[in-house]
């Protein structure tokens, strides 16, 4: 079972929240810093893994997104991962990754589903 990566920053009110609901569920993560700790290696995988396409991960209501010169629709996967590298602002936050799941933002049921899994395969190995 993979770690499960926590990207936040610390004065998103729902990296806050759901920081307080990992711990109170005894949930073990690594934490990174979203803007500092950039999911470069990562953003493949997170864009692989979301149900929506790029719009789930994306902070459309961001002003880095509003001042955002280039359709994001129209780009290449690469030049997206290239862009949200620059800018990770353009990222909604939290994102949860354990390499098989992704959880975007605090969002509880999502959350006990990933938790569950996890708890799921502790027990069966």
């Amino acid at each position: 079972m993979a770690q499960l990566t926590f990207f936040s920053y610390p004065s998103c009110t729902s990296c806050r929240k759901t920081k307080k609901w990992l711990r109170a569920n005894h949930v073990s993560f690594d934490e990174r810093h979203l803007f500092r700790e950039t999911p470069t290696a990562e953003l493949k995988s997170i864009l692989e893994l979301t149900t929506e396409g790029h719009d789930e991960v994306l902070a459309t209501r961001s002003e880095a997104y509003k001042d955002l010169q280039v359709n994001i629709d129209e780009m290449m996967l690469s030049n997206v991962i290239q862009l949200l590298t620059k800018e990770p602002k353009l990222l909604r936050r939290p994102i949860l990754i354990d390499g098989e799941k992704l959880v975007i933002g605090h969002n509880v049921d999502a959350l006990r589903n990933l938790v569950s899994q996890r708890l799921d395969l502790k027990m069966s190995v």
